[in-house]
């Protein structure tokens, strides 16, 4: 584990190598798992101001649940989340050519909001957790993206680097670069 400022952060992002392989896993991370995508609370509000403009971009299931349930849910731990179709996909997944995309990614490539989608979903394999003193930047290893090693390894990808961008949207470009440095 390595301290950049005040963030700890696993030495998993020196140390795998990650792409996603899009066409090969189909997007699994949004249709698999027991709980929707974490969100932070300013999310919740851009969501909420902004779900007549996402709206457009979903599909039907995915809207009726939100008009019916909002556009937030909570998972075990009581933590904000995006809620799920019938327990099973994220309401705001979208299939294009079979591959699982996000509705508000859509969205935003698309000028219809000024927000890309959640930082969590753009952060993923890497999750964020709160601490005492500070937060914590740890690689969640799940067997949906073993292809997406595969991938990292044959183009020889460290993961900071993959993630690079939602990296630097979420902490900000001095702090990556104080990351990397840090990595090397």
């Amino acid at each position: 584990m390595i301290r950049v400022d005040n963030i700890l952060v696993s030495d998993d992002l020196r140390d795998v190598s990650f792409c996603c392989d899009l066409e090969k896993c189909k997007g699994a991370c949004c249709i698999e798992g027991d709980a929707g995508a974490p969100l932070e609370e300013k999310e919740i509000s851009l969501l909420e101001d902004f779900k007549e403009r996402i709206i457009p971009f979903m599909r039907q299931e995915g809207a009726a649940e939100i008009e019916k349930n909002g556009v937030i849910d909570y998972d075990a731990a009581g933590r904000y989340v995006t809620p799920l179709i019938k327990g099973k996909e994220c309401v705001y997944v979208i299939f294009e050519d079979g591959i699982a995309r996000c509705a508000i990614e859509k969205a935003y490539s698309e000028n219809a909001i000024p927000f890309p989608k959640p930082i969590s979903c753009h952060l993923y394999p890497v999750r964020i957790s709160e601490l005492k003193s500070g937060e914590a930047v740890n690689y969640h290893k799940w067997y949906i993206c073993s292809k997406a090693l595969e991938k990292g390894k044959r183009i020889n990808l460290p993961l900071y680097r993959f993630l690079e961008d939602s990296l630097v949207r979420k902490f900000g470009k001095t702090w990556y670069n104080n990351l990397a440095q840090s990595l090397k």
